[in-house]
């Protein structure tokens, strides 16, 4: 059973684009640690983060998870970014016998990817928040990501955070790198897409978010591979009939790239 918090915590998707808004100042890098101010002090944070996939469900359960640098090609400085949160055994125990549609392992060999400390630490620069990240299973299809969301709420009561962290448009192979880093960049079909998530969103049509791949040849571009596309499902997953929904950082760069965010609360 999980103990009552004080007040149910915000849950948030932030979209994270190149590994480098961990060390370029930015609109979007400004716009998490806008976001970060009105957040209540957690006990804790769950991360899910879509550079993090495996066959089967896991949670980081070691004391002092390492910094992962899971990118190639950029520059030094990026590489000596270390985000030294404390791990949390106990919370991820609790998510093990919280969990209940599918077996949770304890991982004690990952750590913390880029696509989780290159954003909390915008949110928590001091790094004094227990922190865990789930994996995601490939696997799985994506109504069983959203029901697991559904299943993870239950820690917002428990004052953990819960942040899910990838991009609603994510195509890599199409980026136009000359506007990388401007916003409001987006290609014809990746703008369509991004309203129509974004509708969707708001009037709560989660059948159609599960169901993307049926939606035509835009949505083939904008989402060729799930695995930046699922860390939205888990939050959606979590939404209180109470919860407000704002959005942040709304707009494309680079043609194929969304760094559309939203909290919960």
């Amino acid at each position: 059973m999980i103990k009552e918090f004080e007040e149910r915590m915000p849950a948030l998707f932030i979209g994270h684009g190149s590994p480098m808004i961990a060390i370029e100042k930015s609109i979007y890098s400004d716009g998490i640690m806008s976001v970060a101010k009105a957040l209540p002090l957690p006990k804790a944070i769950l991360c899910i983060s879509a550079h993090w996939e495996t066959r089967g469900t896991y949670v980081t359960a070691m004391e002092k998870p390492k910094t992962i640098h899971d990118f190639g090609g950029f520059p030094r400085e990026l590489y000596k970014v270390q985000y030294p949160a404390p791990g949390n055994p106990e919370l991820a125990k609790k998510i093990q016998k919280l969990i209940q549609s599918t077996d949770v392992g304890l991982n004690n060999d990952w750590g913390l990817d880029h696509g989780c400390w290159s954003v909390v630490k915008y949110l928590y620069p001091k790094a004094d928040i227990p922190i865990v990240e789930l994996s995601i299973d490939y696997t799985k299809s994506m109504s069983f990501h959203y029901a697991l969301g559904k299943e993870l709420s239950e820690l917002r009561k428990a004052g953990v955070l819960i942040v899910a962290s990838g991009n609603i448009i994510h195509n890599l192979r199409m980026i136009d790198w000359n506007n990388l880093n401007v916003p409001n960049t987006g290609y014809d079909w990746a703008n369509k897409v991004h309203r129509e998530i974004v509708a969707k969103i708001k009037a709560n049509d989660i059948q159609s978010l599960i169901d993307y791949d049926k939606m035509g040849r835009e949505y083939r571009l904008s989402i060729p591979a799930p695995d930046h596309f699922i860390p939205l499902l888990y939050i959606l997953g979590m939404q209180d009939k109470n919860d407000k929904t704002a959005f942040f950082n709304d707009s494309l760069v680079g043609g194929s790239l969304d760094m559309t965010s939203l909290i919960l609360s």
